[in-house]
C-alpha cells in the first residue's frame, strides 16, 4: 500500500511538473506585446514556428548583426522560423529613435523583413513581461540582458531552447546549428 501512495504521488508530481511546464510555454507566447505601428499582438502570433527574439538597437557597434538576422530569416522563414526584434534603449542610449525612425532605418538600411515590436525596456524596473519571463526564474536561462543583441531560441511550442551572447553573430554555426535542430520535420 505504501509503494502505491508513493507511485501516486510520483505520478501527481510528473504531471504537475508538466502542467507547469506547459504553461510557462504558453505564456511566453501568449505575453501581451505591441508590434512596431502600435497593434495589440503578441508571440502567439508565430505559434509552431521558431523564433528568434532579439533586443535590437540602431546605433550600436553590434548594429551590423541586423544584416545577420535579415540573412537567417530569408533562409529559414519558410521552414517555420522568423527572426522578431525588440527595439531597446537600454544600453548606452543606443536606441533613441522613434518607432517610425527605427522602422525606416531597418528597411533603409538593413532591408529589414523580420517582424519588430514596440521600443521596450528589457532590464530595470520597467522590464518588459517578456524579458522578465526569458530572464527570470523558472527560465532555463536566467540572468540579465547584457546588452544589445542578446538572442532567445524560442521552439514551436513556445519553450525557450537556447541563448546566446549578444557577441555571437546571428548566421555563426552555434546559431545556426540551434534553428535547424528546432524547425518543425517535413513529414516523409
Amino acid at each position: 500500500m505504501k509503494s502505491l501512495k508513493t507511485l501516486l504521488t510520483m505520478v501527481a508530481v510528473a504531471g504537475f511538473a508538466f502542467s507547469a511546464a506547459a504553461e510557462e510555454s504558453e505564456s511566453i507566447l501568449k505575453t501581451p506585446l505591441k508590434d512596431i505601428t502600435g497593434e495589440e499582438t503578441s508571440l502567439e502570433a508565430y505559434k509552431g514556428k521558431v523564433i528568434l527574439v532579439v533586443n535590437v538597437a540602431s546605433r550600436c557597434g553590434l548594429t551590423p548583426q541586423y544584416e545577420g538576422l535579415q540573412s537567417i530569416q530569408k533562409k529559414y522563414k519558410d521552414q517555420g522560423f522568423t527572426v522578431v526584434g525588440f527595439p531597446c534603449n537600454d544600453f548606452g542610449k543606443q536606441e533613441p529613435g522613434t518607432n517610425k525612425e527605427i522602422v525606416e532605418f531597418c528597411e533603409s538600411t538593413y532591408q529589414v523583413t523580420f517582424p519588430l515590436m514596440d521600443k521596450i525596456h528589457v532590464k530595470g524596473p520597467e522590464k518588459h513581461p517578456l524579458y522578465k519571463k526569458l530572464t527570470e526564474e523558472p527560465s532555463p536561462f536566467p540572468g540579465d540582458i547584457e546588452w544589445n543583441f542578446g538572442k532567445f531560441l524560442i521552439g514551436p511550442d513556445g519553450k525557450i531552447l537556447k541563448r546566446f551572447h549578444p557577441r555571437i553573430t546571428p548566421e555563426s554555426k552555434e546559431v545556426t546549428e540551434a534553428i535547424e535542430a528546432a524547425l518543425p520535420k517535413k513529414a516523409a
